[in-house]
This record gives structure tokens, C-alpha cells and sequence, in this order.
């Protein structure tokens, strides 16, 4: 018989230690259960009340939900939607993390990402906790499901594994290296698989890298990603851990849908252009390209070492008149340490507009587009409308080359900058 991969085993577990294979279809009982409150799901409370009768969850302290769509809030009818909100959760025992920044990274730093552990959200960003060997898929509406009952219906994905050699060069990102895959293997290449990264460059990355990296892995297609934990992993989770597990890793003779290798040392700064997070370019080929805006933030950015890059290449520097840089540290956890290390006040004295850690700007409900403007961005999409107008143009690019731009007001290579 062969090895099992990481994922089988957690599924495994969840299945309350049958052996399972990528295809089978189980039932299994998350070990966290996570959501954020946006838009329509806003309601969910009440229908989990009245659509499925549920009055006690099983096992609350398995939920959370995370406000930080539409935080600060800015109109009183949303801010009664919180409110009830805060009491459902109140009310059934359900944790409720209320403007501590943006859900996926908040998750990390508050304990559901453990080693080993299963997680499910409405969001297939969430993947990140993969970065700490934890499985987290969005699962969409059959969040509700897991709301509802104990277990929900899963099918063992099968894993794509991709083997890290090298290092990344200076000025070259997490960022760039999630769109060298993809331009390297295709935008589907995972395609509903788990990715899973392993390799002796999973050590020269940072677990910023990683919650990069793994929080993007559905533009690889994939289902979710998963890192095999280190000794880093064990260090930041030893006192957050809300569920502590025996160490999982793949077997040495698992079976994998696809076995790839990528070496770091080949990735160099690389964008993706409008109007697809699919269409990867050398960012050689758009550098100069005029722009209005730039956005430093969201779940896959704004991070402590995005703003040390970003703090590092406008030191002693101004943005160019005319142009917006937007910094929105992901957690509330990340901008107090930021503020500590000056990182804050370098980026304002630059001229960057600092806000408290929200989603908002990620989806244009701040800091909107208008018709004619191209911005580039940390953020996930590059969609049409994904910030404002349908009309603007998105590129979506690193921290670094969102600061270097930020100083010429155009696409900018960074790595210049951080020479000198």
C-alpha cells in the first residue's frame, strides 16, 4: 500500500480515523468552523434559525465570525445588521472578532491556524492557514451546512505537489513567486486539487510568504494549499494554538496528481495585468505604464514585512504628485507593530494614506476607482469593477513594486531602489 498525503491524513482524522484516498466521499467534522459577515450572508443568523431550526450550535467554540467587510461601517442600516450580528454570536456562544482586522490573517494570529487542524469558510481565501499546516477550504454556501450539523459531506481532493529549490533574489516577492507558477505551470494547473508545497526553499520563505502564497493558490485553480509545517510554523503557533496536534506530513511514497519543481532563483518581479489575475507578464514588458493609485493591503498583503519593503524603498522619499498610495495593514495586531517600528510614520511622512485594517479597499468600497484610472495593487482581483469602476485597470504586482510605483506615479521596478 502507498503513503498517504497531508491532506488524507487530516481528512483522515476528521473522518474519525477511517483511511481515506483522494475521490472518496466522507463526512467530516471541521475542526473550525469561520465566516465573515458581507453583503447577503450578513442574514445568515436568522437563516440559520428559521431555514434549518438550529438553536444550538454543536460544539460552539469550534465557530467564529470575522467583521471586517465594510469596517467602520457607513450607514446606520448595515450597522443594525452588526448588531445583530454581535448578538446571534453573544447569544450562542460564538466567538465574534470585531474590527480586529481582516478575518483570514486575524485567523492566523488568534489560534485557528493549527497544525494538522480542518477548517472550513464561506471565503477560499482562508486557504492561507495553509501556510501553518492547517487544511482550510471554502466551502461557499455549504457553509451553511457546517453551521447546521455536526459533519459535512467532503470529497478528498487529490494533491498537486510543488518542490521549492533556490531562494528568492532581493526585491523579488511571495507575490512574484505565486504568478511564476502560474505562468509557469498554467492558471489551472491545480485545478481543484490541493496544492501542496514542500522543498528546501520552503525554508528561506517567511510565514508571510507562505500566507501569501497559499492565500492565492485559487488562481493555480486549486482548492486550497498547504505547507508542510516547520520549525517556524511550530514557534508561532506554540502559543496560539487553539488545537494541538500530532506533526503531519506527507508520506515519502505518496501519490500525488502531479509532482512539479520550481526554483526560486529563476522568479523575477512579475505582474498580472487587466483584465484577468491569469494573464502573468514580466513586468519589463509594462514598466512605465502611467498610474493613479496604488493599494498596499488586503489578506494576501499587508503584512509586517510588506510594510517593511514598502517603509524601505520610500525613506527619504515622496509619492508622486498626483498619485494615491493606500497602505491598510491586514490586522490590527500587524499596524501596532508596525506603529513600534516606525514603519507607520515613515509611510505617512511619504505621503501614503494610512487607514485602520478593513477589507474595504480591496473590493472598492473605499478608495473606489474611477473610469480612466489604473492602479496597481496587492490585493486579489484584477477583475473589471473589482475597485470602482469597470472602466479603471488593475495590476495587480508585489508590495515592492506597488512602493517603487508609488515614487514614480508609473510601474516601477523596485529592485533599483533597494540597490542604492
Amino acid at each position: 500500500m502507498t503513503g498517504f498525503t497531508m491532506t488524507e491524513k487530516i481528512l483522515a482524522r476528521a473522518a474519525e480515523g477511517r483511511a481515506l484516498r483522494a475521490g472518496d466521499e466522507v463526512q467530516v467534522r471541521p475542526d473550525f468552523i469561520l465566516a465573515y459577515v458581507f453583503g447577503g450572508f450578513v442574514k445568515f443568523p436568522r437563516l440559520i434559525a428559521k431555514e434549518f431550526g438550529i438553536e444550538r450550535l454543536d460544539a460552539p467554540e469550534r465557530f467564529a465570525l470575522f467583521l471586517d467587510h465594510n469596517i467602520p461601517v457607513t450607514d446606520a442600516r448595515l450597522e443594525a445588521r452588526m448588531a445583530e450580528v454581535r448578538h446571534w454570536c453573544d447569544a450562542k456562544g460564538v466567538e465574534i472578532h470585531d474590527g480586529a482586522g481582516i478575518g483570514h490573517v486575524v485567523a492566523s494570529e488568534s489560534g485557528y491556524a493549527s497544525p494538522g487542524a480542518f477548517a472550513v469558510h464561506f471565503d477560499g481565501h482562508i486557504s492561507q492557514l495553509g501556510a501553518f499546516g492547517t487544511l482550510a477550504v471554502g466551502i461557499h454556501i455549504g457553509i451553511y451546512e457546517a453551521f447546521a450539523r455536526p459533519t459535512i459531506a467532503f470529497t478528498v481532493p487529490e494533491t498537486v505537489r510543488v518542490k521549492l529549490t533556490g531562494q528568492l533574489a532581493s526585491g523579488v516577492m511571495a507575490r512574484d513567486l505565486i504568478h511564476h507558477l502560474i505562468a509557469q505551470f498554467g492558471a489551472d494547473f491545480c485545478n481543484r486539487k490541493v496544492l501542496e508545497l514542500s522543498g528546501s526553499g520552503l525554508e528561506s520563505l517567511s510565514l508571510d510568504d507562505l500566507q501569501t502564497i497559499t492565500g492565492l493558490a485559487m488562481f493555480t485553480g486549486a482548492l486550497t494549499a498547504i505547507a508542510e509545517p516547520t520549525e517556524r510554523v511550530r514557534d508561532f503557533v506554540r502559543n496560539r494554538a487553539r488545537l494541538v496536534l500530532p506533526p503531519i506530513v506527507s508520506d515519502a511514497d505518496a501519490v500525488y496528481a502531479a509532482d512539479l519543481v520550481c526554483n526560486l532563483d529563476k522568479v523575477g518581479p512579475l505582474v498580472a495585468v487587466p483584465p484577468s489575475s491569469a494573464t502573468i507578464v514580466p513586468l519589463s514588458e509594462v514598466i512605465g505604464r502611467p498610474l493613479q493609485v496604488g493599494y498596499l493591503g488586503s489578506c494576501v498583503s499587508g503584512r509586517l514585512e510588506d510594510l517593511r519593503i514598502a517603509a524601505s524603498l520610500l525613506r527619504g522619499r515622496r509619492i508622486n504628485p498626483g498619485f494615491t498610495l493606500n497602505v491598510v495593514p491586514s490586522s490590527r495586531e500587524i499596524m501596532v507593530r508596525a506603529a513600534e517600528e516606525g514603519l507607520i510614520a515613515e509611510l505617512a511622512s511619504a505621503g501614503a494614506f494610512i487607514s485602520s485594517p478593513t477589507c474595504s479597499y480591496c473590493y472598492g468600497a473605499v478608495g473606489a476607482l474611477a473610469s480612466g484610472q489604473a492602479a496597481v495593487s496587492s490585493g486579489t482581483l484584477n477583475i473589471p469593477g473589482r475597485m470602482g469602476s469597470a472602466e479603471a485597470e488593475i495590476y495587480l504586482a508585489s508590495p515592492a513594486v506597488v512602493a517603487a510605483s508609488a515614487i514614480e506615479g508609473r510601474l516601477a521596478d523596485p529592485r533599483g531602489y533597494l540597490a542604492r
